[in-house]
């Protein structure tokens, strides 16, 4: 695409910085190589498109708005690796703030693998940790602050009964989380 058909090339828009998260990319059949994603992406027009680690996490300058930078982004993934994948982005701004107020402060220092950030595609339900915590088992904890999910997997991802599909339920849309471990990176990302 060039510039003139392009929304994400929107000359004389102000720009600001967008971490992308993909939901499941680079598990079971559904690769994406980053290098390869992250030249898609310029060559849509987004500017200053970083990766962080192989589980698609992307940051990315653009005067598109959030959710015209989700579709753009999914396109993008359709179109060069033929499936799809939710995006959910925050901006700089959004993402210090989720950071900022993190709860489970002795866990996350304990265990940064295990407490994980978790968000929807649309607004969550404003019962979803509620929903979630009914099903927690062996000292999982969840909480909502704001429109951030935040799940303490006390005994690992793998043995929890918090399924993705439970969390997109109870949520009300698709949800992709990354550890704190994850979280940290990319807020010191996006502050260069």
């Amino acid at each position: 695409p060039d510039a003139g058909t392009n929304p994400a090339r929107r000359s004389g828009a102000m720009t600001r910085t967008l971490i992308v998260l993909l939901r499941a990319i680079n598990v079971g059949g559904r690769q994406a190589p980053m290098a390869r994603l992250r030249a898609a992406c310029e060559a849509a027009g987004f500017a200053s498109v970083r990766s962080y680690v192989a589980s698609g996490n992307l940051l990315l300058d653009t005067p598109l708005a959030a959710a015209e930078a989700e579709a753009a982004v999914e396109a993008i993934v359709a179109r060069d690796f033929c499936f799809h994948s939710d995006a959910i982005a925050r901006d700089r701004d959004q993402w210090n703030a989720i950071v900022a107020a993190a709860p489970f402060p002795a866990e996350r220092e304990a265990r940064a693998k295990m407490v994980h950030l978790c968000l929807s595609k649309r607004p969550l339900s404003a019962d979803a940790a509620a929903r979630i915590a009914e099903r927690a088992q062996a000292g999982e904890q969840v909480t909502q602050i704001g429109d951030a999910l935040w799940i303490d997997y006390a005994e690992g991802v793998g043995r929890s009964k918090l399924t993705p599909a439970l969390l997109d339920k109870a949520a009300g849309s698709p949800v992709t989380g990354r550890n704190w471990r994850s979280v940290v990176a990319l807020r010191d990302l996006v502050g260069e």
